[in-house]
């Protein structure tokens, strides 16, 4: 691929339309490439040979081909009608490769037909709902069968399975992550809580619906969330809501307000809902748009305005649950107490003991978790067998261990804990003969276990909860490595009189690393982790929690981490503690830095 100045234009070499501006260079189209070049595909040339015509069809699905016209002529008349590009995406590792069931040479015409076997190596999907999900490397394996026309020489192809077959750098190259957002479902303290959706859309024109890059966002926002995790989250959009037909384009105007025109479904929509819905289509585009977008004014079917929320409006819906969030660290110190580095806008940033027992009681910590309200806060004893809740905003009497652990030895006990965005705190019990996975509602409740349907053989080392309370991270180990995976939490029944809680179908989130030995959230659906790869060295990078990874998502190295810990607000540094270099951090553009050179299990509220 190359990439020229401007949004360059590419020339596929085996395959339609012309471009009309730019210069134009055949590439191999399974080559990285940069998103802002646009690839145009080629039709098959006369009397092509049937390696060309499978060549050129592969070739073409990597294009902006619109409606994938120029694709479907690769096709016969009836596969090209039935072929639907759209059904999903299969993500290989590279393109993928192919080859011929029989030689056929160019004299030989009494050959009239072939199959073609593509073969490669599968790494994800992304379904009809356009969302991503990671699979273990595992071979792929589809056959295309290929005719000779009646009464001439062409080949074309006319058994052709449904979707795209896309390499990675190709798919990186026309798709990016986007984030639509939902509300959590179910009893929450405070306002209602937009939950991060990530899903995939094209860079660019969407060949098949013809749509730019904010209207495929916003139009799957209003077509719902995706099945994982609709079971936890709720739209306001009306049931039958969709943009109003012919929308193909959205982009604020010179005054940065979106206007998004809807369907009849959505005219009768109250005040508050309408806010909410517009709510969600703000924080759904904000990434979208070169111009920040201000204001999303959304519109009945005939073009009236229903609602007009301004981004300080939004506020209160906020993802991460309030407009800035918790901006200071806590920490163990050598001494085993509890400390606290003052927020940027709170202080001089010098570490200073917490409030309460915790933080010049009797009994030496180990690990600690801050409540977001920074109001509780819960540690571990070191031996790691006792778990603590007390105030750290007002003195008091170290309480008897709301959770203790019988396992024998210290590795085997008590995890860190850690806050949802709910309130409540969590801990697993690494005990060979009890594990556990432990809620305590408000922080201060009886410890109640958490079923996790498909732990199977595996056991919970590590867990980080997120600001939206419908998501855990788990690090879990088995058969000698430890993997980093994504729960839904659900939960069923009354909260006043006490809830079944559970999390379920969880999935793989960093599923290029062998080992993960440290996370963090970091933001409404990222994580930072630390891992390696198979045959690797330790690496501190960024995954999505769909399993896919950011192109830019590795950091500079650390020596030896052993914990991370990052800030719902992604402008806040990173921290990390080191063997060597005690608790460093990580500033955007910057390089790591020495925080502290004695201390350990730093943290964020959270």
């Amino acid at each position: 691929m190359v990439a020229l100045l401007g949004c360059g234009v590419v020339l596929l070499s085996a395959c339609g339309s012309m471009p009309v501006t730019g210069d134009i260079k055949a590439v191999d189209a399974s080559q990285p490439g940069d998103s802002q070049v646009q690839v145009y595909a080629v039709a098959p040339r006369e009397n092509a040979t049937p390696d060309e015509v499978v060549d050129g069809f592969l070739e073409s699905m990597t294009s902006d081909d619109p409606g994938f016209r120029t694709t479907r002529k690769y096709l016969t008349k009836e596969a090209s009608r039935t072929w639907k590009p759209s059904a999903f995406t299969t993500v290989l590792s590279k393109a993928p490769n192919h080859r011929s069931d029989r030689p056929v040479r160019d004299s030989d015409h009494s050959s009239t037909e072939l199959t073609y076997t593509l073969t490669g190596e599968k790494v994800a999907t992304v379904d009809a709902q356009s969302a991503y999900q990671p699979v273990a490397p595992t071979g792929f394996n589809r056959s295309l069968h290929l005719v000779r026309q009646n009464g001439s020489k062409e080949w074309r192809i006319d058994l052709v399975p449904d979707g795209l077959m896309l390499g990675q750098s190709d798919f990186k190259r026309l798709y990016r992550s986007v984030n639509k957002y939902y509300f959590a479902t179910g009893p929450a303290a405070g306002q209602p809580t937009l939950v991060a959706d990530p899903v995939y859309v094209r860079n660019r024109t969407d060949p098949i619906t013809g749509m730019d890059a904010v209207t495929q966002a916003v139009r799957s926002l209003v077509e719902g969330p995706t099945n994982w995790l609709r079971p936890v989250v709720d739209s306001r959009f009306p049931t039958g809501t969709v943009l109003r037909k012919g929308v193909t384009a959205l982009a604020p105007d010179d005054r940065n307000v979106l206007k998004v025109p809807l369907n009849k479904k959505a005219d009768g929509v109250g005040q508050r809902s309408c806010r909410m819905m517009a709510s969600q289509v703000l924080y759904t585009v904000r990434d979208l748009t070169s111009a920040r977008v201000e204001q999303v004014e959304l519109q009945r079917s005939d073009g009236s305005p229903l609602c007009v929320l301004g981004s300080d409006q939004a506020e209160e819906f906020a993802p991460d649950g309030s407009s800035g969030g918790p901006d200071s660290q806590y920490f163990v110190d050598a001494k085993g107490h509890v400390q606290r580095i003052p927020g940027s806008n709170r202080g001089s940033g010098d570490p200073e003991p917490v409030a309460g027992p915790l933080g010049d009681g009797p009994v030496r910590m180990s690990t600690v978790g801050v409540a977001r309200d920074e109001q509780l806060a819960a540690a571990v004893s070191q031996n790691s067998a006792s778990l603590y809740v007390a105030s750290i905003a007002s003195t008091g009497e170290l309480p008897a261990p709301a959770v203790t652990s019988g396992a024998k030895k210290p590795e085997d006990r008590l995890s860190a804990p850690s806050w949802d965005g709910r309130g409540d705190l969590w801990v697993a019990d690494r005990n060979p003969e009890d594990p556990r996975l432990l809620r305590l509602a408000g922080g201060t409740g009886n410890p109640l276990t958490v079923t996790v349907p498909d732990l199977g053989g595996a056991r919970i080392e590590a867990l980080r909860l997120s600001a939206d309370g419908v998501r855990i991270a788990l690090l879990l180990t088995e058969d000698g490595h430890t993997t980093l995976k994504i729960g839904r939490i659900e939960r069923q029944g009354d909260p006043d009189t006490g809830q079944d809680v559970s999390v379920v179908e969880l999935r793989k989130a960093a599923p290029q690393l062998e080992d993960v030995t440290a996370m963090s959230w970091s933001g409404r659906s990222r994580l930072v982790v630390v891992g390696k790869e198979q045959g690797g060295v330790q690496q501190v990078r960024y995954v999505q929690v769909d399993g896919s990874a950011p192109a830019s998502g590795v950091l500079p190295g650390a020596n030896q981490v052993s914990s991370v810990a990052a800030a719902d607000d992604e402008q806040l540094p990173l921290m990390a503690d080191t063997e060597d270099d005690g608790i460093v951090k990580l500033s955007p553009g910057d390089n790591w830095q020495t925080v502290l050179k004695e201390g350990s299990s730093l943290v964020y509220p959270g």
